[in-house]
């Protein structure tokens, strides 16, 4: 069970639970429970009636013709999908849905969302549903077998701080849906915050303790404006709240944070160097606030 920034922002049961995986000789049941487990990343969490199932991709899964990565396809391609996350969303809520639905994080900036209009707009739908399927990324984060899952929301090295904290702007929490379950609706999330590289806060789940709610509280306030010296350029400064845990590359494991939780004020301009220099130091973002 996972305790600390997990449970206090909502992933715990992402954290949880393992990527699924299809292997060779597994049982009817297990197949079911992969099907279920694309449906579920794919489709946003939302429900499925039998009715809108893909049952010829299903049973030629089942019977090993598709990997897990063709039968992602497949759904993908479905007139469902088409209908729920593409006629009837704007683009910019459809792309950013998709990068979140295959490849398990936020668009990394303008350019990708741009890339992906392009392809769009010159070659159609199941060519832009291709070309993340296809990608580099999606086959060395999951290969042919292993169901998609979110993997934007960890601290890592090389990641950058805007999109670390854009990934906890699109996932609510683990009972949301993007279907009917968002906040924000069928209206983009990101938009001009992947346009301007605008980090955003990273709330704790509403609901109490850590670890007893599920779906995540709305920023009531903006970034707020900071005068003064190291309020950076546009003056915005933010709450960068650490949970130290084990350090990495240590042989005794302990983290140079003693007390369970250290709290920083960093403006703005210095948020994806602070974020780097807390994740080598061994500590985990448990949330990020604007501060007036």
């Amino acid at each position: 069970m996972a305790f600390g920034p997990a449970s206090q922002l909502g992933v715990a049961l992402f954290e949880d639970t393992p990527p699924v995986e299809m292997v060779p000789g597994c049982s009817e049941e297990e197949a079911e429970a992969v099907i279920r487990a694309v449906y579920r990343q794919i489709l946003g969490n939302a429900y499925v009636m039998e009715s809108e199932r893909a049952l010829v991709p299903e049973s030629k899964f089942k019977r090993g013709e598709l990997s897990v990565r063709e039968f992602v396809r497949a759904v993908a391609k479905s007139d469902l999908y088409r209908s729920r996350f593409f006629e009837t969303c704007p683009r910019y809520r459809y792309t950013e849905l998709n990068f979140k639905h295959f490849l398990g994080r936020a668009p990394d900036g303008l350019e990708e969302m741009r890339a992906h209009s392009t392809i769009l707009d010159n070659e159609g739908f199941e060519a832009d549903i291709d070309s993340y399927i296809d990608s580099d990324e999606y086959q060395n984060a999951y290969g042919e077998n292993i169901v998609p899952y979110y993997r934007g929301y960890k601290t890592q090295p090389g990641q950058n701080m805007v999109g670390f904290t854009h990934m906890f702007a699109l996932l609510r929490g683990a009972s949301s849906s993007d279907l009917k379950g968002s906040i924000a609706g069928k209206t983009p999330v990101l938009n001009k915050y992947v346009i301007q590289e605008t980090p955003l806060p990273v709330i704790p789940p509403s609901g109490g303790s850590a670890g007893n709610g599920w779906s995540f509280q709305e920023s009531p306030l903006a970034s707020r404006t900071r005068l003064g010296a190291g309020a950076g350029e546009d003056g915005k400064v933010y709450r960068v709240e650490v949970t130290g845990y084990s350090s990495p590359g240590r042989v005794n494991k302990v983290s140079k944070f003693r007390r369970s939780n250290k709290v920083y004020f960093v403006p703005y301009n210095q948020l994806s160097q602070e974020y780097q220099r807390i994740h080598q130091q061994g500590g985990v973002i448990a949330s990020i606030t604007p501060v007036g």
